[in-house]
């Protein structure tokens, strides 16, 4: 069946699962309640017709025009809608979940509070659009034009924006975690409500951060608190290792600058999920103090820190005539890195340690901090 004229024809409650309607004329039809689930409806005329909660789960409307059609609270799941011209649609609090969108327009097209879970959206025209509260969870938005798009409150967990335009979006609200922003064009993201004066950032990712900063004095305190007070001691706490570094981390604790020790307690290996927290927690870090007493068990980690964090110090410590590791030499190239420490024993190693260890790390951070980055 196809081909068909049911213009103003009174199809409520019609159960019309997988029907073959394609290229008939539906338009200013009662389509209360109807059933058009897994129907064909490529060039359907739907002229004055709203589908605002009509089942449509699997529909092929796939190049079908739909300017401004009612589609809200609609069952769209799996649905074909690519390369369909939904320019000023209302797809309010539709259900999108896994609805193939790509290629299709949607300027000026009402999305707020949709469920576009897992959606293909691959080179859509989003532009304009009001994507309110919307959950873009896994949805793959490759490619695609949002340009002056309402994202404020959106959900945008483990989603794919890979090469896609985002300018002059609102993103007020975002929620974006694990989001693939590979080659992605990101411009003016204005991050404030409304009513608020207009701040404006090129990345997405660092908005949601951004904004807890400008607005939560306490986490401004506690970032500040962690780069300014922390420090990272890097070693293998074997039985042997562990009195002494857990009296230096006591010692630092108790220090009059009132340091944070963070120990980062591993085993020697090559493991760059290992090697990357690593480096972040170096970066947060004030400096960096590394047991060499065994170089094998943190020669990676040094060599994989000291040359992308060149503005963190780093102090080496090591017991007695232990051997310095082979790439010692090297590290010895960039000025963060101090000259080692020997000491004899541990009640030597806290007698020395303002001298030889807390003294020289400051007299290199400070001069840092004080030319613009953070203040201690």
């Amino acid at each position: 069946m196809r081909n068909v004229n049911l213009h103003g024809a009174d199809l409520s409650d019609a159960q019309l699962s997988g029907a073959h309607l394609n290229q008939s004329d539906l338009s200013d039809a009662n389509l209360t309640g109807v059933n058009l689930s897994w129907a064909d409806l490529r060039d359907v005329k739907l002229r004055f017709t709203s589908l605002s909660g009509v089942n449509l789960t699997g529909v092929n409307l796939s190049g079908t025009h739909l300017i401004e059609a009612d589609l809200s609270f609609a069952e769209l799941s799996r649905a074909d809608l690519s390369g369909a011209n939904l320019d000023g649609a209302n797809l309010s609090n539709a259900y999108l979940t896994r609805a193939h969108l790509s290629d299709a327009h949607l300027m000026k097209a009402d999305l707020s509070e949709a469920d576009l879970s897992g959606a293909d959206l691959v080179r859509a025209d989003l532009c304009e659009a009001n994507l309110t509260g919307a959950n873009l969870t896994e949805a793959d938005l490759s490619e695609a034009r949002l340009l002056a798009v309402n994202l404020q409150g959106a959900r945008l967990i483990s989603t794919r924006l890979l090469r896609a335009t985002l300018d002059n979006c609102n993103i007020y609200g975002v929620s974006a975690w694990d989001v693939s922003l590979d080659d992605a064009k990101q411009t003016n993201l204005r991050i404030t409500g409304p009513g608020e004066p207009s701040i404006t950032i090129d990345n997405l990712e660092v908005a949601q951060l951004l904004y807890m900063l400008l607005h939560n004095e306490k986490l401004r305190t506690i970032l500040d608190t962690i780069t300014s007070k922390v420090v990272l001691i890097l070693g293998r706490f074997s039985p042997e290792r562990k009195p002494v570094l857990d009296a230096l981390r006591e010692a630092l604790r108790n220090h009059p600058n009132g340091y944070i020790p963070v120990l980062f307690d591993f085993a020697p290996q090559q493991d760059k999920p290992v090697l990357e927290t690593v480096k972040t927690l170096a970066h947060l870090a004030r400096f960096v103090i590394a047991d060499l007493t065994d170089p094998n068990m943190v020669r990676s980690e040094l060599t994989y820190i000291i040359p992308n964090i060149p503005t963190v110090p780093v102090c080496s410590l090591i017991e007695g005539d232990a051997m310095l590791p082979t790439e010692y030499e090297s590290w010895m190239t960039y000025r963060t890195f101090l000259s080692v420490h020997r000491y004899d024993s541990l009640q030597q190693l806290l007698a020395s340690l303002d001298e030889a260890v807390i003294m020289p790390v400051e007299d290199l951070v400070r001069p840092r901090r004080l030319n613009g980055q953070t203040s201690s």
